[in-house]
């Protein structure tokens, strides 16, 4: 009985905290890795910070140094990191749904905050879901990110040059780490890497494009192509039942 009258006191935003710990503790080792390659990239330690602390996306921001060590124009990049995130749009009204009625500003803070992963744990969870609880998830996954962010880029500074140098190939490598995971979920996410890679490589070397947009373009192509192809073999599978 007096278990349940502590809990019961417990504040949304405790819960939440206690919830998004182990996002957390996720967040650590990545965040801490895209800091000590944004330095060897070539960013200050402020342009690091400030990048996790407004784009505070994972995949855009480890993109968005790939494509400034290319030489990428500013444009292309947003364009770019827009398309890998729009997926937060549907995310954030999903979660509008289930979250108690509260003031724009509390909204606008969590909807900005929110990850893959602390949707997850707050999509789960039944009932109307509290302001508190959201923010409690969001943003200690949030300050997180940008803390080992800031460790990162220490740790980078600190390495010699050649280190530093070698160390562009782990960007690579962590694209991979990225992409593996989902591909192992469906055979869509492999087509539509090949497709996206195969139209990459084609506007690259034949330079029809600059890097950024080849980038860009390539995606959309693979994307619409891809549901084209899911929407056709649907409508197959429909007819044939009837």
């Amino acid at each position: 009985m007096t278990e349940l009258i502590i809990e019961e006191q417990e504040s949304p935003f405790k819960k939440g905290v206690q919830a998004g710990l182990s996002i957390a503790i996720g967040y650590a080792p990545v965040a801490l890795t895209f800091g000590l390659l944004a330095k060897t990239t070539g960013l200050t330690m402020g342009e690091a910070m400030l990048m996790s602390i407004i784009v505070f996306a994972g995949a855009a921001q480890y993109i968005s140094l790939s494509l400034i060590a290319l030489g990428t124009s500013a444009f292309e990049i947003i364009l770019t990191t827009f398309i890998v995130n729009i997926r937060h749009f549907l995310m954030s009204t999903a979660l509008n749904e289930k979250a108690e009625d509260d003031s724009l500003l509390y909204k606008a803070i969590y909807s900005f905050s929110i990850t893959d992963e602390s949707f997850s744990v707050v999509a789960t969870r039944e009932g109307v879901l509290k302001t508190g609880f959201i923010l409690g998830v969001n943003l200690i996954g949030y300050f997180s990110w940008v803390i080992f962010t800031g460790v990162g880029f220490v740790i980078g500074a600190n390495l010699s040059e050649t280190l530093q140098e070698s160390m562009s190939v782990a960007l690579y490598a962590m694209f991979i780490g990225l992409l593996v995971p989902s591909m192992k979920k469906g055979v869509k996410v492999i087509y539509l890497a090949a497709l996206a890679a195969i139209f990459n490589t084609i506007f690259t070397y034949a330079e029809l494009l600059s890097t950024g947009w080849a980038i860009v373009v390539a995606t959309l192509l693979s994307a619409i192509l891809v549901e084209f192809v899911e929407s056709i073999k649907q409508s197959k599978g429909d007819n044939h039942e009837q």
